[in-house]
This record gives C-alpha cells, structure tokens and sequence, in this order.
C-alpha cells in the first residue's frame, strides 16, 4: 500500500471526526446559505469569482455567518492555492513562509495565492505592513475575516487596497435551512443516525443559537449522539435534551470591541429617547454578558447631568447612589439597582441646557483671551491687596432681598455673555421663572426662551463612548 493511500485515509479519517459544522461545509456557492447581497446572482463578489479575478478584501460580520466558509469556496471555484492561517498564532515568519511559497507558485505554475487571515483584527501593525508590499503587487490575493470594524482594527495602508465585505446574521429561516441539510445529509451530516428534533426543540435550538450556524450545528450533534435510539433506531430529540445539550445561551460581546460600543450607545439613546422598555432592555443585554457593571453605572452618571441636566437635579444623585449600591452589595444583586437608575433616567424629563451652557463656556474659554477676575470678586486676604483695591465695591448677596443683588461678574470683554439658557421641562421651569424674576426687577432683558422644535441629534463625549 502506498504512502497516498495512507495519507487519504488519514484525511478521511479527520474529515469524519471533524464537528458536524466543519463537515457540512457547502463546496459551492450554489449550496451557501445567506449573504445574497453579496454573492447573490449578479452582485458584484460572485461576478469576480465566476470570472476568477477575485480582488483582497474582508468579510466583516459576526461569529457563525460564513466567513471562512466563504473563503474556502472561492478558493475552490477559482483553483487558487489556499493557505488559511490564525492572527491568533501567527507570526511574521508565517507570513514570510506563506509569500515564498506563493511567489514560487506564481513562478513556476503560474498559479494564485489566497492568503486567508482568520480574525485579521488581532493582527498588529508590524505584521499587516509584512503582508502589505505582496497584496499590492499581487503575490497574495488576500481575504481577512473578522468581527470587529475594520475601520478601527485594520491599517489604512491595507484598508485602501482591500475592499470591505459586510456579512450579515443568518436569519431563523436560514438556520433551519442549514440544520435540515445536517439531518437528511448521510455521508457529511447525522442522516445516518436517524434522527427527528421535536418542532419546539428545532426552534429553541434556532434561537439560542443566536444566528450563528456553528453554534446550531454543534449543539445538534451533541444532542444527536447523547440521545438513545429507540427500538425502531430512531433518535427523539426533545426540548430538554436541547437544553441540556446548550447549557446556557452565549451571548456574543466584546468588551473591547464594536459590541461594547454599540450596546452602551443603544443603552444611552434609548434613555434619551425616554424608552424605559428599551433601555432595560439593552441594559440586560450588558450586563448578562458580563459587561462591567461600574462601567455601566459611570454612563448612568453622566447621562444623568447630560440629557437631564437641571429638568431634575435628582437625576445625578440617583445615578451617584446606584454607583455607591452596586459597589456595596457587587453584582448580581446589583442589578436591580442600575435597572432603577435606568427606568428613572429615560422616564425623567430630559434637558441638554446644562451640556449646551458647558460647551458654550468652554468654547469662550479654550478659543478665547484669559481674562482677568475683576477686582470687586477677588479675595483681599492681605493688606496690600487691600491697597490695590482687591473686593471693593463687592455687594454680599444675602444682604439683598430674596439673596439676589445685580453686579458684574464676568470679565469687562464678555461682560453680559450668556452661556446657560433653561429649557422649559421640569424643574428648569421653575429656574426659568425665577430668573425671569430677578431681570425682570432689574429692568434687564429676560434669557430667551429656546423655542420648542424637534430634538436635533448631537454626538456629545458620552456617544462618543470614551471610557474616562
């Protein structure tokens, strides 16, 4: 027997003893489930592989929605060579390893190189700028696969010679499409094993999955072998064994990464937008997954003093107080104390005065001449301050009725400035009446009302996201 037909076997063998979801693997794109917007009939992706002039470019999208897969098949339809490797173990002498070969290959055979880089966001910049020179001139054509915004993970160099390929979640209906396919398949699949999945098992088993067909695909498996045949051979998977067989649902997160952004903006807009259901929502969302909770409450403090502001004082010290109750009993007891502050945040009247009178101060500040204290606010604390007329002519509040009396208080060039202007929610109403009050006595003009239009959306720092 030759050494070919050993190493066959040996392929057969591991090709048998792989997961169900590396087995079932579709070879073609004709049998690829989802992603149409990219590889549907005439879309632009599917074009270049059928012509086998395929550009670099990196599927982006989450965990289980075919990126590798995706990769393999057009390796195979266009007869390039395939060297898949991970950024997770991976090195520049890889890298180096995988070009030689393919440069030698391109010389010889003149055959392509696909260079496949399984989650290309771990790679650091020295090793994207190895790859860079050999994806320019052609001697890779690369492929990267990741879950993180290539925008922010991947080099601007690399970025501007591949295009970006989103992919989206596969739906429920694809899911099954893809665990049908497992179950009738004999000679990839668990066809042989007989098995029937009980209606409410197949759809407990399609939403905990959470989109993600490997995770489908698996879970089916273990079920399928822990499963006993009965006396006909056939394999009964109930609901329960599902169950078991998941354990409990992985929610996808990273604490680093888009979904740690994406989840916390979701969490402070639907504050914003005074959505208690959401806002739980979201919140669970963090928390289940195992997000920081004192990050959590850190957002609830500034959103407290940046979309309610003065409209409700207590906002803050709520917001402080779940800080303070959240490191005092930890988590998950804590929980109900963020979900508290969350409710009473998007169910509080909300005002931005506080963060639009800060910007404006700033703005003066930062772009504008370091003025000088006028003397009459500065404190005389010695004799020769007092010679140079520091405090005179300062009026004490309290000595005037209702502990207001009319004095400059800002520098001779701004003087008359306006920076905090109340809007009309909750307890800014009764501001706006009392500082109406006080010009009104002194004959001033009152702060103008803001006139009520649609909330315009604004990027302040907290949707930004920058952990202070």
């Amino acid at each position: 027997m030759s050494m070919d037909m050993f190493e066959q076997r040996a392929e057969d063998m591991q090709a048998k003893e792989a997961p169900l979801a590396t087995r079932m693997r579709p070879n073609s794109l004709n049998t690829f489930v989802g992603q149409e917007h990219i590889i549907g009939p005439g879309r632009v992706l599917r074009k270049a592989v059928e012509s086998g002039k395929i550009p670099s470019f990196i599927l982006w999208g989450p965990p289980g929605s075919g990126k590798t897969t995706l990769a393999y098949i057009i390796a195979n339809m266009t007869g390039a060579s395939f060297s898949p490797i991970s950024a997770v173990s991976a090195s520049v002498t890889d890298l180096r390893r995988i070009i030689e070969e393919a440069k030698g290959r391109r010389q010889i055979n003149l055959q392509k190189t696909i260079l496949f880089i399984d989650e290309i966001h771990r790679f650091n910049k020295t090793q994207q700028d190895a790859v860079l020179p050999f994806v320019e001139d052609g001697t890779i054509t690369l492929i990267g696969a990741t879950t993180e915004n290539p925008s922010f993970e991947v080099t601007s160099p690399l970025l501007s010679r591949s295009r970006v390929m989103p992919l989206k979640p596969l739906s429920d209906d694809q899911i099954q499409v893809i665990l049908t396919r497992a179950l009738k398949d004999t000679l990839r699949g668990i066809g042989h094993l007989n098995v029937e999945v009980a209606p409410e098992a197949l759809g407990h088993l399609i939403t905990l999955s959470n989109h993600d067909a490997r995770i489908a695909l698996n879970v089916l498996e273990m079920a399928a072998l822990s499963t006993t045949p009965d006396e006909d051979g056939k394999r009964y998977i109930t609901l329960p064994t599902i169950e078991d067989a998941l354990q409990h649902r992985v929610l996808p997160y990273d604490k680093s990464g888009d979904q740690h952004y994406d989840l916390i903006s979701a969490l402070h807009k639907s504050m914003r937008g005074s959505d208690p259901d959401a806002s739980l929502y979201w919140l669970a969302r963090m928390l289940e997954a195992g997000e920081d909770p004192l990050y959590i409450a850190r957002r609830l403090v500034r959103f407290a003093s940046e979309d309610v502001g003065m409209a409700d004082p207590q906002a803050l010290v709520i917001a402080m107080a779940v800080q303070q109750a959240v490191h005092f009993v930890g988590m998950p007891e804590g929980n109900l104390a963020l979900a508290e502050a969350a409710v009473y945040l998007a169910t509080a009247p909300k005002s931005n005065s506080l963060y639009e009178a800060y910007s404006r101060a700033q703005k003066e500040v930062t772009q504008g001449a370091s003025e000088s204290v006028p003397l009459h606010l500065r404190n005389p604390v010695t004799p020769l301050m007092q010679e140079m007329e520091y405090g005179k002519g300062y009026q004490y509040a309290h000595d005037h009725p209702d502990h207001f009396v009319e004095q400059q208080n800002l520098p001779d060039r701004i003087q008359g400035n306006k920076y905090y202007t109340p809007s009309t929610q909750g307890y800014e109403n009764q501001i706006m009446a009392r500082l109406k009050a006080w010009w009104q006595r002194e004959a001033k003009p009152e702060p103008e009302e803001p006139e009520e239009t649609e909330e315009t959306e604004s990027e302040p720092e907290a949707d930004s996201l920058e952990e202070s």
